[in-house]
């Protein structure tokens, strides 16, 4: 979060920037130490030292490979080996499968892990801060076939699901879910309210995502050409729409519609996270109070008929607590609260936002 902050210091001091990307800052200041240093990994610690907010970095020197990640942990970063013994690290489990390696553990926060002539050392000198994994990684980031901090995400998002049945039941004769984040949270939520499930869209795969769209049109355009209904699982019936979140409301609404012109008699909206109602300061594209409709609108009734559903529900920030079950992860869910496990810099304008009207139940 403090990107700026160090790059114009490095600036006075006669640093050439190429990029805007706050990775380059890192790297400079890695650079930087490693003249004040006898190693990189040394460089490492001392640059940690200095950030502020949620990174999780691979680099690489002429005999090293050294994984580190912030002291909070607000994203995923694991190693793993291959048959023949060389290590990989990736952000998530699932491209260690890709290539073959198997996963060995997640990266601690705040740990420095050196791959090199002497072994595998590990550095814990920054280890053993508050934990506040992104409890949106669970939700949405992470792909289901991942397994983070030792919770396979396929069962986090099954268990969102049946929580949201829990806390948000309706009447209707089928789930189903808005691929490819929704698909786990409406199977849990099937199992759990016993309504069939059934497959209600296609997928063009060539489509990324579009929440992250820069502009309301390129975002309509997206879920026009990301998504087709397929109207035989929905004609005629009562159904339960399993989506991940509701950010700015405009893809939301679009799809409901679609829903609509397919034949749907009624759309009961279901959200398996609570509602999106505060800027993230530590890396969801997300960056303006203003843009988040749970913060336009003061009750979920009101996003419901903002959107064209018949009714809509969220998952409570308590159940959103418990996806990790077992593992009793501890997350940053300030996104949905406000409350951020950092105090965020002047710099990222956190007095600019508006505090916005917590969302009332029906």
């Amino acid at each position: 979060m403090n990107a700026r902050s160090l790059r114009t210091q490095h600036e006075l001091s006669g640093g050439i920037f190429h990029g805007t990307a706050d990775t380059e800052t890192i790297v400079y200041t890695i650079v930087s130490e490693r003249l004040k240093v006898s190693a990189t990994e040394e460089a490492v610690h001392r640059t940690m030292r200095q950030l502020q907010g949620a990174y999780s970095c691979v680099l690489m020197t002429a005999t090293k490979l050294i994984a580190f990640r912030d002291p909070n942990g607000f994203r995923p970063l694991c190693c793993g080996q291959t048959p023949d013994g060389t290590y990989v690290v990736s952000s998530e489990s699932c491209a260690l499968d890709a290539v073959g390696a198997k996963l060995i553990r997640d990266i601690d926060p705040g740990e420095i892990l050196v791959f090199g002539k002497e072994g595998v050392v590990s550095d814990r000198r920054l280890c053993g801060g508050a934990r506040a994994l992104c409890v949106f990684e669970y939700i949405y980031f992470a792909r289901p076939d991942s397994v983070i901090e030792g919770t396979p995400v396929h069962r986090a998002r099954l268990r969102a699901g049946r929580f949201l049945a829990q806390e948000g039941p309706v009447e209707a004769d089928v789930v189903i879910g808005v691929p490819d984040s929704g698909i786990d949270a409406a199977l849990g939520y099937s199992r759990q309210s016993g309504i069939p499930y059934g497959v209600g869209f296609l997928k063009n795969k060539y489509i990324g995502r579009s929440f992250i769209a820069p502009s309301q049109d390129m975002r309509e355009t997206a879920v026009k050409i990301k998504l087709n209904v397929i109207a035989d699982t929905v004609r005629d019936k009562r159904v339960v729409l399993i989506d991940d979140s509701i950010v700015r409301g405009t893809t939301s609404e679009r799809i409901v519609r679609l829903l609509r012109e397919a034949g749907a008699k009624e759309v009961h909206m279901r959200i398996s996270s609570p509602p999106f109602r505060f800027p993230c300061f530590f890396g969801t594209d997300v960056d303006s109070a203003e843009n988040l409709i749970a913060c336009r609108l003061h009750s979920v009734k009101e996003i419901a008929d903002e959107i064209g559903a018949d009714s809509l529900a969220y998952l409570s920030v308590e159940a959103a607590r418990r996806l990790a079950g077992e593992q009793g992860c501890s997350f940053c869910d300030g996104c949905f609260t406000g409350k951020y496990p950092i105090d965020i810099p002047e710099d990222q304008g956190k007095s600019r936002f508006e505090q916005p009207i917590p969302v009332q139940p029906e």
